[in-house]
Formats: C-alpha cells, structure tokens, sequence
C-alpha cells in the first residue's frame, strides 16, 4: 500500500501569490486526516488529541475502536500546483460538537471533499446539507474500510446525491488515491465554472435590447 507522512518542510516559493483552499469534511474517523497527511508537501499542521473514556460516552466508536486520537480544531496540508498557485487543505473535525466550526471552515473555500465510510453513511449527511446550503462544490469519495459493497447508485440514493456531484472510491493512505480526489474535486469545479459562463453568456444573447 502507498502510505505517506511526509516530514519534509518544503519552503513557500516566494513567487507564490495565489493561495486555493481546499475542506475536508466527513463523519468521526472517516480518515480525513489520513487524506491530508497522504498528499501533503510538508508535514501536516494536526490538532490532534489521545481519545479518553470520558469521550466514549460522547463519541461513537463502535466502528473506529482502532482510533485513539481525534481530529479537535483542523488539519493543514499544503500542495504547490505550480510557481503562483499553492493549494491549503482544511480537514474538518468529525465530531458533532465541533460542527461549529465548519462555517468558519467553509469561508473562501474554492470547494470541499466530503469523505465517507459506508458503514456510517449516515453521518455523512450533514455535510452535505451544509456544504450546500453555503453553495459550496464539492465531491463524495468513500474512503475504503473493507466494509459491504455497495453500487454507486445505492451510495447515491443513501446521501440524496444530485447527478452532477463526482462520486469515486478511494483509499485515504495511498498518496496516488488522495491525489486522485484532488484532481477530481479541481476538474468538477473548472466544469461548473464553465457550465455557469455558458449560461451567463446565454442569458445575455438573449436578453432584450434596451431602449433608446
């Protein structure tokens, strides 16, 4: 398996003025900060703190009894596109009584991944409905866990998924599947940007002249 944390601290080119932020959002363990470790350039900003008994009775682990640590505030990743344009990752924490800070999050986000476990396809739900309500594009990947398979119409049905949203697999350890999403994410974005110029252009062809 391609599994990578990168440790190097790769200087910020001083041409760089472009900066792209990127959210990772998702239910409690779904491997969020597991993606932005995998595809990094530097070594990942984590906010994360060991797991006690008393958050047993807070948190469902029933299906992440691996887990010792959890996700508090965000991750931070960092990937240079090209000499001007620098991509920010943003990992959410998946924990119900931190959802408070996913607006906050979501300001200037160019779009969001919303990473999904198909045991738990439920606690996806809300970060849909707030990625849509602030009009967020984002992308749904199920990360893999081993679990059921299930048939993308099937994932789609579950999260009320619009046709137009990417749906893909992934493997959140592997640097080659996490930049896989990515790109995905990136490409959907660059089609809705010209879906909605299209019909920009569209609207103004047919719009009355005025008059004189």
């Amino acid at each position: 398996m391609d599994s990578v944390t990168s440790d190097a601290r790769a200087p910020l080119s001083a041409s760089a003025d472009n900066g792209l932020k990127i959210v990772i959002v998702g239910g409690f363990g779904v491997g969020k900060t597991t993606l932005v470790r995998s595809v990094s350039e530097i070594r990942p900003l984590n906010t994360e703190e060991t797991m006690t008994q008393a958050g047993e009775a807070v948190d469902d682990i029933s299906e992440v009894r691996g887990k010792t640590a959890t996700t508090v505030a965000f991750d931070f990743g960092r990937i240079t596109l090209d000499t001007h344009n620098i991509l920010y990752l943003f990992g959410a924490p998946g924990q119900e009584r931190f959802w408070f800070l996913w607006d906050r999050l979501f300001s200037g986000t160019l779009g969001a991944i919303v990473l999904v476990d198909t045991r738990r396809i439920d606690e996806s739900w809300y970060a849909i409905d707030r990625l849509e309500h602030h009009g967020t594009p984002f992308i749904v990947a199920c990360n893999d866990f081993g679990g059921p398979p299930h048939t993308p119409a099937q994932i789609r049905e579950a999260l009320d998924l619009d046709p137009h949203v990417p749906l893909l697999d992934c493997d959140a350890r592997s640097r080659e599947s996490s930049k896989r999403v990515l790109i995905t994410l990136v490409e959907h974005i660059q089609s809705l940007s010209a879906r909605h110029g299209a019909a920009a252009a569209e609207g103004a062809l047919h719009s009355p002249e005025p008059a004189l």
